[in-house]
């Protein structure tokens, strides 16, 4: 469900998130997480549905992956 934002909003949300993804931070997790996904195939594993889960390196419910597996985010 997306956010019901004025145009001047939605367009500086926009900028924010797209400065936040390109941060080097953020592209070295997406190519790590790239890697690991092309590795996965390459076995031939399925990756449909899940994520990797950096906290227990391994493979996980996308579900399951959200939110902390039920515990919300705010602790960490």
């Amino acid at each position: 469900m997306a956010q019901k934002l004025s145009a001047t909003a939605r367009r500086a949300k926009a900028a924010r998130d797209l400065a936040y993804a390109k941060t080097d931070d953020r592209r070295n997790k997406k190519a790590e997480n790239q890697r690991l996904r092309r590795a996965r195939i390459k076995a031939g594993k399925s990756v449909d549905g899940l994520d990797y889960d950096h906290k227990t390196n391994s493979w996980i419910k996308i579900k399951e992956n959200r939110g902390n597996r039920g515990h919300g985010t705010k602790t960490e």
